[in-house]
């Protein structure tokens, strides 16, 4: 996704950590469950770092890509985790997360003992421990380790993952997540921290995202040169990393799915899941979110987020580009 990478204290990698060898000198193997525009990227990292690469997705085009980059395919979870030394799960939540585990076919049960499995999908904190548990119970270690970065870091080798977990699982994940990453903080000994840390980073993505079509919608409502907005506003203090991200979708009429709404759908539901069982305010989150939902009943869910600037458009009768291609509101 196409987050913005997190700032502080951390342990920083190049991406290009050699995977080392295992007993018989055969480079160790990891398997990869979801080939989308992140889990690709990733997948293709650890096979230029040197390692053996299985991977799975049920849609045969993601499936494919792969294939062609030198990937290997497995028909299951299960089959792409045998004799691999590190999992690792590309996918949307924690209900995904737990198929690819425990579902039909899972990779829970073939993952050999004491290999370890990175669940890098945006997940509430307590979800990330009920599955930590789970496969610990059972001989094999879990890594918290949401990411950020989006699409073309990930295929860069330069993700920023925010990860917790026992150390023996981030030893046991070391060589490949120095494949994956450009930044790597260890944030706790406990699964669960990475997820909360990513929380806090989606409060603020969701937010900046609304905020930057919110912005552009008003600028073009005065009539003004969006391009120009653009130019004077990434060089000026209400710039953020989303909206200087974003907003070339939106002057470009690209509504590809770099990171849809949906998506931010579902973590803004999350954030504000979490703040009620803390009894924690986040208003602006809130607001954020209702956007988000109303774009996506407009029809925008599978579209990109830079598109709830076209709602704002629609409401006050404006047009941007990309607008002759969205699709019908449902029903109508």
């Amino acid at each position: 996704m196409g987050e913005p990478g997190m700032g502080g204290t951390g342990m920083g990698g190049t991406g290009g950590g050699g995977p080392g060898v295992g007993a018989a000198g055969v480079a160790p193997r990891v398997g990869v469950l979801g080939l989308g525009s992140m889990g690709l990227g990733m997948a293709l990292s650890l096979l230029r770092a040197g390692f053996e690469v299985v991977g799975f997705d049920p849609v045969p085009a993601a499936a494919e890509r792969f294939a062609s980059g030198g990937g290997r395919l497995a028909a299951s979870p299960a089959e792409a985790a045998l004799g691999a030394s590190v999992v690792v799960a590309v996918v949307v939540n924690a209900a995904q997360t737990e198929q690819v585990l425990f579902g039909e076919a899972g990779c829970a049960a073939a993952m050999p003992l004491g290999s370890v499995f990175i669940a890098s999908a945006t997940m509430a904190p307590q979800q990330a421990r009920a599955l930590a548990a789970r496969v610990e119970v059972a001989g094999r270690l879990y890594l918290d380790a949401p990411m950020s970065g989006g699409a073309v870091r990930a295929a860069d080798g330069d993700l920023t993952m925010l990860a917790s977990g026992s150390p023996a699982a981030f030893a046991a994940a070391e060589g490949a997540l120095a494949a994956m990453t450009g930044t790597l903080y260890r944030l706790g000994d406990a699964p669960g921290v990475g997820a909360a840390f990513k929380m806090v980073n989606q409060l603020l993505a969701g937010i900046h995202v609304a905020a930057a079509g919110e912005a552009m919608a008003f600028a073009a409502r005065q009539g003004l040169d969006l391009a120009r907005v653009y130019e004077v506003i990434t060089r000026s203090a209400g710039s953020s990393w989303m909206f200087a991200n974003r907003v070339p979708h939106l002057l470009a009429g690209d509504t590809t799915p770099h990171s849809a709404v949906d998506i931010l759908v579902k973590d803004m539901g999350i954030v504000v899941d979490m703040a009620r069982d803390l009894r924690f305010p986040v208003p602006v989150a809130g607001s954020a979110l209702q956007m988000f939902l109303m774009s996506s009943a407009a029809g925008l869910g599978r579209l990109d987020d830079s598109t709830v600037a076209h709602l704002y458009a629609r409401i006050a009768g404006l047009s941007l580009p990309g607008m002759d291609e969205d699709p019908p509101a449902p029903g109508e």
